[in-house]
């Protein structure tokens, strides 16, 4: 109950904090005559201790509760005799500042069952029960019961025939029923009820404890409970609790550890607490007999409430009278009345968003229910999900959705929470100002939602310049499809040189992670593929090595015919996979593809076609693919040589370098020769030769780390520079019509080489 907005609440909107509550132990005198248990326990000193941090809820007391099974002890302690758990002597006679007691005796809890002790400060007796929530964690072992505040103390009156008392109002103000007490208000009362029983001697101890407290959703003041007429969805009644938890089981939970959150939660929560005391909200429409307080039960009322509500909304609850409702004949079936009340409690507010599922899944013919996923914050397992989930399991029979996921909160850089007064907020507007909507989707993507989410300027810098990365190797690829008709210029699969069927297959790894990231929802590692197929597979290999075939031969060469189909197949499948994602980008490049000219270009834009299917080329096996994992690795070495050679300004540009290389054994020797002219053409240089024993050291000298044996020298090259390739080429000049380009420069110019 929350004494500042006069409401009941349910456990959802119950939040935890760190409070301060008063730590004290109280003695309740024991009224009966005890000795007939131990002698120790005659004459009129005998104490029951308790400890509470509730002294507000003291003068509801009505029993103490000990627990079935423990052992008590009867400890003396100056003039006094304490009764308390035997295991938490040692720990309460510390806690309490006692230094001298002896323990006289011990016995049995069951033996003090339905005997009195005298309240503290109340003109009347509080009765020992047996409770099996007793524990030995924290306390006496001898428990404040008041069936009026508590759950469990609810229970544990109703089995003993105790008053269900609760001396508040609403405003958790005393009422008369407190005494003495009446008129002062709750929690400023702990101060007055301490002090007053330290003045009787029957406060032992006082100190204070910080503690989490449950508070308001609301207004965050700390709550109570507080025993109060509501209304409730029972858990038990036609199994809801047992159909639900099958209907967990069904659903596609995403993090997987979302499943067994929501499941134990539900599986030992209370009954809902529907009822609301606000004067706001959707109406709880009851009608009930003002006289025996009997629910009235027809058609005709829910008709005519529908029919109201329909017309005029949920406020036709509050602005008619009870007979507008009720047909003129309407009597109470159980007393004959005729005298009628209407319901003033309004709905819980997770119910009104628990029924989304009828509400507007059902009713809007575009939608379909049950939904294929719910996605919200975790902190909605006990809100939003598990709401919709028992109104639907109850008057539906299944889960409203298919999937459930669930995200953290999205944090500063450092991890820290936003805080305007600490001023590290990031606003979205400003980041769309700033970068523009395509890095802040990206940025969403690039991050693993199942935790909380870092976002600064300085993550979207680099979000930023992973965007300019993958934009320009799209542009790359659009700048060499200018003059590729992929109806009448492309290359039939099988018929591409082996480099390109290579590139297929990557991209056909790539597509394949690409979509199951998609299903599984975990856009991050679509983000770490997208830019390592982009940064390093394609632009970094495949791109850099075709630039030679894509600018240098014939331009309807089947080499290049070869590449622009490849370019074409990986970019069409590229963008329909971006698109979630980047999608302005993935409209902008993909209308440049295909959609220029066209009427309509909408008929055949990027949200209208499926992603890629998948791509089977003929050649593209395990041998093959590991021919080339291992040809990488060469050019790599290779690459390192050449960056050391460049530093100390042998060559510039790498085909200005002529590169000599050794094998450390006969196998990688057989592979090199093997594939001597693709080692060329990938390292991009422009000679490979081999290095024999009797070669001097000359140019840089490179021993390879990662392959055994293997040494790179790096020379630069002989020749003159082909004006056309840039490759250095002693044939360069040999030519008269054309003497500043090479040999197979001039084939192509003259169209003799493809």
């Amino acid at each position: 109950w929350c004494s500042t907005c006069t409401t009941a609440l349910a456990e959802a909107e119950v939040e935890y904090h760190d409070h301060s509550s008063p730590s004290i132990y109280v003695k309740f005198k024991v009224e009966d005559d005890f000795s007939d248990i131990d002698p120790s326990l005659a004459g009129d000193n005998v104490y029951a201790v308790i400890w509470t941090t509730t002294p507000w809820t003291l003068p509801a007391n009505l029993a103490v509760a000990l627990h079935p099974d423990f052992v008590y002890a009867a400890v003396e302690a100056g003039d006094d005799i304490l009764i308390l758990a035997k295991d938490l002597v040692e720990k309460v006679m510390e806690e309490t500042g006692i230094e001298k007691y002896a323990i006289k005796a011990t016995f049995p809890s069951k033996e003090f069952e339905n005997r009195k002790c005298r309240h503290p400060f109340m003109d009347r007796d509080s009765l020992f029960v047996l409770a099996d929530y007793v524990t030995t964690e924290a306390g006496t072992g001898c428990v404040h019961t008041a069936p009026g505040h508590g759950t469990d103390d609810y229970i544990t009156g109703l089995k003993y025939g105790l008053d269900i008392l609760s001396p508040l109002d609403d405003e958790g103000v005393y009422t008369r029923e407190a005494g003495v007490y009446a008129g002062q208000k709750v929690p400023e009362v702990n101060s007055v009820i301490n002090a007053d029983m330290a003045g009787t001697g029957a406060l032992i101890h006082e100190s204070s404890l910080q503690h989490s407290y449950p508070h308001c959703w609301r207004c965050k003041k700390p709550v109570m409970y507080r025993a109060t007429p509501q209304w409730f969805i029972s858990m038990e009644n036609n199994q809801l609790r047992t159909r639900a938890l099958e209907e967990i089981e069904k659903v596609q939970w995403t993090p997987a550890w979302g499943m067994q959150r929501i499941y134990s939660m539900v599986e030992g929560r209370p009954d809902w607490c529907l009822s609301r005391q606000r004067s706001w909200g959707v109406p709880i429409t009851v009608v009930s007999c003002k006289t025996c307080g009997e629910v009235i039960k027809s058609d005709a009322l829910v008709k005519k409430i529908d029919e109201l509500f329909l017309k005029e909304g949920a406020d036709a609850w509050f602005s008619h009278d009870v007979e507008d409702f009720l047909e003129a004949d309407t009597k109470c079936t159980g007393c004959g009345g005729t005298d009628f009340v209407k319901e003033e409690d309004i709905l819980d507010v997770w119910f009104d968003s628990g029924v989304s599922h009828a509400a507007v899944c059902e009713e809007r013919v575009e939608l379909d229910s049950p939904a294929d996923l719910y996605l919200e914050g975790s902190d909605q397992h006990r809100g939003w999900f598990q709401s919709s989930l028992l109104t639907s399991t109850g008057t539906r029979g299944v889960a409203p959705f298919k999937g459930v996921l669930t995200h953290g909160y999205v944090v500063d850089g450092q991890g820290k929470k936003m805080s305007k007064s600490v001023g590290n907020v990031v606003a979205p507007g400003e980041v769309i100002e700033k970068y523009g909507a395509e890095i802040l989707r990206l940025w969403v993507s690039s991050e693993d939602y199942r935790d909380d989410i870092k976002v600064s300027d300085e993550i979207l810098k680099q979000v930023s310049d992973s965007y300019r990365k993958i934009r320009n190797t799209i542009r790359y690829m659009l700048g060499n499809l200018g003059d590729f008709s992929p109806g009448e210029d492309s290359v039939p699969f099988k018929d591409l040189p082996e480099l390109d069927r290579w590139a297929l297959a990557k991209f056909e790894e790539f597509r394949s992670k690409v979509i199951s990231g998609y299903e599984k929802y975990e856009f991050h590692s679509i983000y770490q593929g997208l830019n390592y197929f982009c940064g390093t597979t394609m632009s970094a290999f495949y791109l850099d090595i075709l630039k030679d075939r894509l600018y240098v031969s014939g331009t309807s060469s089947h080499l290049r015919r070869s590449a622009q189909t490849v370019l074409h197949e990986i970019l069409d499948g590229l963008l329909r996979l971006l698109s979630p994602v980047l999608c302005f980008t993935a409209e902008e490049a993909w209308n440049s593809l295909h959609c220029i000219g066209q009427e309509d270009p909408l008929e055949k834009g990027i949200f209208f076609v499926d992603f890629p299917g998948s791509i089977e080329v003929v050649g593209c096996d395990e041998p093959m693919m590991n021919k080339w994992e291992r040809l990488i690795r060469v050019r790599s070495e290779i690459t390192k040589a050449l960056e050391i050679a460049r530093r100390e300004k042998v060559i510039g540009h790498s085909l200005e370098a002529e590169v000599l290389v050794k094998a450390g054994d006969d196998d990688f020797a057989a592979f090199l020769q093997k594939e001597w002219q693709t080692v060329k053409e990938i390292s991009i240089i422009s000679e490979l030769s081999p290095l024999a024993d009797t070669d001097k050291e000359s140019g840089i000298v490179f021993e390879s780390e990662e392959i055994k044996g293997f040494t790179i020298h790096v020379l630069a090259a002989q020749g003159g520079k082909c004006e056309r390739c840039w490759i250095r080429s002693t044939t360069v000049g040999e030519n008269s019509e054309h003497p500043s380009i090479c040999e197979r420069c001039v084939g192509v110019v003259a169209g003799a080489v493809a």
